[in-house]
């Protein structure tokens, strides 16, 4: 209600104004004035200081965004080839600010150096064969340059050799939530398909494929530092899209199909909440939230928690209302703290016999449940034909 009432304002404003030039229009009647709507020197001139103001407030708006919000930027990279990435990142970024800076100088200065004049008139020529050279070839050499060290970064990071040791990790992205799921002792993920989905089974994994008996499926993604992890995604039902922002790490999950990526995580959670920058960044969080807090307590509510780092998975594709919500916790550990979580989880295997067995006890007392109303009937109906007969007898 609060922004159609803004609009309507602005809008009423704007008429105002538009109505008080007319009357100002009308008040100029039978003035001397200048009506051919030709630009004079003094309009050119206008014109050529308001364009240098303009490129002045470009490139003061773009210093102060970068001292203002220069932080927010992510810092350290948690992955190997997360350094590989913020290079290349860099490169371009200083390469479209160099090229920002010197063109739209260029253009601004041109502008105003050949502003209208009475005296002077304007040269016409065709075309420049040595120009459209220079500006042809530059951009081609350096696009070509930053394609070619992007295709080399990407061959990096995506290249997963077949002998490599891997540890095998499927990403599996649903309305509006995560899950992850291991490969066991064989390292090979069972085949799976949303047909099979059931009960306990919630990614549809085939269990009669003898590669599914080991798999072990969490709500917590736990990897180990030092390890390639190869991540095999999929989607239950829309575009999802798995982001690992201080991994350097971002991949679609397109239903129907399989697609996937590989990093070596380099820092554990809790060695990357120990580093300067991250230390200095959750006590500003933190200050804020304390501030929030005693607003929030002030008018009777409940105190935000203290933050805490965590990596995170989240989804990087609008895939619905709760989009904002579908994330889940990474836990980076030492290869020993890995392989003793791991080995406390339950297969996929044992959690559905759990719940088959579970299910065993329900049905029996069913069962009984059933038989006791069965024998509760026949014993109303025997009373009422011995009540009928006594009737009959008398």
């Amino acid at each position: 209600m609060t922004s159609l009432l803004v609009i309507i304002v602005l809008v009423l404003l704007a008429v105002a104004l538009w109505q008080l030039t007319k009357i100002f229009d009308l008040t100029q009647v039978g003035s001397s004035s200048d009506d051919s709507q030709v630009a004079s020197d003094n309009d050119n001139n206008i014109q050529g200081y308001f364009m240098f103001g303009f490129l002045a407030f470009i490139y003061i708006f773009t210093i102060y965004g970068l001292l203002k919000w220069g932080n927010l930027a992510l810092h350290t990279p948690a992955s190997e080839h997360g350094l590989l990435v913020d290079s290349l990142m860099n490169i371009t970024w200083v390469l479209i600010f160099t090229v920002q800076v010197i063109t739209q100088g260029l253009l601004y200065w041109f502008s105003f150096k050949n502003r209208g004049h009475k005296d002077r008139k304007a040269l016409f020529f065709a075309d420049s064969n040595k120009l459209e050279a220079i500006w042809s070839i530059i951009p081609s050499v350096v696009l070509a340059c930053l394609i070619l060290y992007g295709l080399y970064a990407w061959n990096n990071i995506m290249f997963v050799d077949k002998d490599e040791d891997v540890i095998e990790i499927e990403l599996y992205a649903q309305q509006f939530k995560w899950t992850a799921r291991y490969a066991g002792e064989g390292n090979v993920l069972g085949k799976a398909n949303v047909r099979l989905i059931e009960g306990v089974n919630t990614l549809g994994v085939d269990m009669s494929d003898p590669n599914s008996k080991d798999d072990i499926v969490v709500s917590e993604l736990h990897i180990p530092k030092g390890k390639k992890i190869h991540f095999k995604m999929r989607s239950q039902d829309v575009l999802h899209s798995a982001y690992m922002p201080h991994f350097r790490a971002q991949m679609n999950c397109v239903p129907g199909m399989v697609t996937e990526f590989a990093f070596i995580p380099t820092y554990t959670t809790a060695e990357y909440r120990e580093l300067p920058f991250m230390i200095e960044k959750v006590a500003h969080i933190n200050k804020l939230r304390a501030e929030k807090s005693a607003e929030l307590v002030a008018k009777g509510g409940t105190a935000l928690d203290p933050y805490t780092f965590d990596y995170l998975l989240l989804c990087n594709k609008i895939c619905g209302a709760s989009h904002y919500n579908m994330q889940m916790k990474v836990v980076v550990d030492t290869p020993e703290d890995y392989k003793k979580w791991l080995s406390e989880k339950t297969t996929l295997a044992q959690d559905i016999e759990a719940a088959k067995a579970a299910e065993k006890p329900a049905e029996g007392a069913k069962a009984s449940k059933d038989s006791t109303i069965k024998d509760t009937v026949k014993a109303v109906i025997d009373t009422a034909k011995a009540v009928v007969a006594k009737v009959a007898m008398k």
